[in-house]
């Protein structure tokens, strides 16, 4: 079976981004009716296979209570279920020509890196800081050590002859809310994380914010990063269609995910992660991811090429530099990514706004700005002195957080109403 990412590198080669849903489902055979529902999409995608909560955290005889009980769980429970059963939902599936990524969310997740590779799967996502700090109370030193296993049980199938994939999450840190320089830092540090534990192939997240222009300069220096210390590795850019608060009506959801498919292919993204026009409402249909699926793919295929050698045509807000002097004032702590990595969060190095978890500083904050840009408005220990300046020395407001989380959804709602015809989901 060829690799995740030589798929990926081979529709960009031949100019078509991938696309792929965040689907998944926890009996086994809705799960394999929606993996054969995307491959039959008519579009060059990828699957996915979500996991539930409860084996994100870990809580396995949760998930077997669930199940003896008759119970939906929204997700599928990879570690409850045999290899066998996996094994079967794939069959006829997943290969060279339909490669199956497996979506978990968890801050330890060996169990299921074992079930995944068990299976016959080879691809994943998360990583220590992604995947610790946002979605549990596990403390970052035990989520680095974890994710160290991880990686090395991942790699171990390279001395069987295949080839691992492994996505950073980093790029979407709290959704939204998060200054692109952090972003692109953190998904950095997490791929060098992932090669320095054996893994040669890789990508590297971004998750859309509040301005195309803005993001446009984010995802280029997230691969000028990339390019200067990845070189020696398969890498590729995974964008997510924006992960915060979303538009309600279906012209205002369509048209962001438009957007989204735009700006990756005018970076040179080859991966898009889309959401659906259900996605403030509900956990959307296998129709409905479909249909997203192809409203990516259409709105990729009208958009003009860009990719890298666009950087000159952008505005410079600064992103590649705040980066840059995250990205380099980690490396400095240690020569052990892992122990740099824990040591960044304790002096505040990486300290994501708005994150609740314990051992995150809680130091900094940002705002949307008039422009529509995301900004620093209070930068705490980050090492960007002389780098950023925040301009804004008060403390936010909740009636400007609140400004600033819905900007997104404001937006493209309005936009949608403007025109004629268009309503509100379930409106008629």
């Amino acid at each position: 079976m060829s690799s995740f990412g030589e798929f990926v590198a081979r529709a960009a080669a031949s100019g078509e981004l991938v696309v792929q849903p965040r689907m998944g489902i926890g009996d086994p055979a809705g799960m394999r009716a929606g993996l054969a529902a995307v491959r039959a999409a008519g579009v060059r995608a990828v699957g996915t296979i979500t996991l539930d909560s409860y084996t994100r955290v870990g809580d396995h005889g949760a998930v077997r209570a669930a199940l003896a009980a008759g119970d939906a769980l929204n997700g599928y429970p990879i570690v409850a279920y045999p290899p066998s059963t996996t094994r079967d939902v794939l069959r006829g599936l997943a290969g060279d020509g339909f490669p199956v990524q497996v979506r978990h969310g968890s801050a330890r997740p060996q169990d299921i890196v074992v079930a995944l590779l068990d299976a016959g799967l080879h691809a994943t996502e998360g990583g220590p800081l992604s995947y610790c700090l946002p979605y549990s109370r596990v403390p970052v030193a035990e989520a680095v050590r974890a994710w160290a296993e991880s990686c090395l049980l991942l790699a171990g199938l390279r001395d069987r002859g295949g080839r691992p994939h492994l996505e950073s999450f980093g790029g979407c840190m709290m959704g939204q809310l998060c200054p692109p320089g952090l972003l692109v830092a953190i998904s950095v540090l997490e791929g060098l994380f992932f090669r320095q534990h054996g893994l040669d192939s890789v990508s590297l997240s971004y998750a859309q914010q509040t301005h195309p222009g803005q993001d446009a300069e984010a995802v280029l220096a997230l691969r000028a990063l990339a390019a200067e210390h990845l070189s020696d590795v398969d890498w590729h850019v995974v964008l997510y269609t924006y992960m915060g608060v979303f538009p309600r009506t279906r012209r205002g959801a369509s048209a962001l995910l438009e957007q989204a498919a735009e700006l990756a292919v005018r970076t040179g993204a080859e991966r898009l992660i889309v959401k659906t026009t259900a996605e403030a409402h509900r956990i959307p249909t296998v129709e409905e991811n479909v249909a997203a699926l192809r409203t990516a793919s259409r709105a990729a295929a009208r958009a003009p090429r860009g990719g890298p050698a666009g950087t000159a045509a952008l505005d410079d807000s600064g992103v590649l530099a705040e980066a840059r002097a995250i990205v380099e004032a980690v490396l400095d702590l240690a020569p052990d990514l892992g122990v740099a990595l824990v040591r960044a969060v304790e002096r505040g190095y990486l300290d994501v706004p708005y994150c609740l978890h314990p051992d995150n500083a809680g130091r900094t904050r940002a705002v949307v700005d008039r422009t529509g840009r995301l900004r620093w408005s209070r930068t705490g220990s980050l090492p960007l002195t002389g780098v950023v300046e925040t301009g804004v020395t008060a403390e936010i407001t909740s009636t400007e957080l609140l400004r600033s989380l819905s900007h997104v959804e404001r937006t493209f709602d309005d936009l949608a109403l403007d025109r004629v015809g268009a309503h509100p989901i379930g409106s008629g």
